[in-house]
């Protein structure tokens, strides 16, 4: 019985070994996609008259201007990403950029509790100035601080071309 646990062990992290992680750059590209999608839907949720100075006193009044339309947009986000994560492996941008969500340790779909970490995860990310984002790029796994906290990586799977 002892014997058969390092052979998993070495299949596992040879299946580690090949492995290929999504970079930061298509992972940004992926984002991009994604927030190009769900721009119709946010803006009907975003206040009608943003600030047009940017401080952060003048985006605080926008935002308690209209809070109810502020929750719902933060609704649809999270339930856009964790619908789309847990079912699908992948937000519409990462999936056509041939990116895969899935939980690290099994390489299998995340949970709904780990989606909706992950999401949690991005305001650490986003309070660390973006270093959370930027992370992505050094780490050997390509995971920012968020898949760290939720326990997932983002795998790039190239198509194959059919042959005839």
């Amino acid at each position: 019985m002892a014997a058969a646990l390092p052979s998993v062990d070495k299949r596992s992290d040879e299946r580690a070994a090949s492995l290929c992680y999504a970079g930061f750059w298509r992972r940004m590209a992926a984002d991009l996609i994604d927030n190009i999608v769900l721009l119709p839907v946010m803006g009907a949720l975003a206040p009608s008259r943003w600030p047009t100075h940017p401080t952060v006193m003048a985006l605080a009044q926008a935002m308690a201007a209209h809070p109810l339309r502020q929750f719902l947009g933060l609704v649809f986000g999270v339930a856009y990403s964790v619908v789309f994560w847990v079912k699908f492996l992948g937000t519409p941008g990462k999936l056509l950029l041939a990116c895969h969500l899935v939980d690290a340790r099994t390489l299998g779909p995340l949970s709904v509790n780990q989606a909706l970490l992950r999401n949690l995860g991005y305001l650490v990310s986003y309070a660390t100035l973006g270093l959370g984002f930027l992370w992505i790029a050094w780490d050997a796994r390509k995971q920012g601080f968020h898949d760290k906290i939720a326990g997932s990586v983002v795998l790039y799977a190239p198509r194959r071309a059919k042959r005839g």
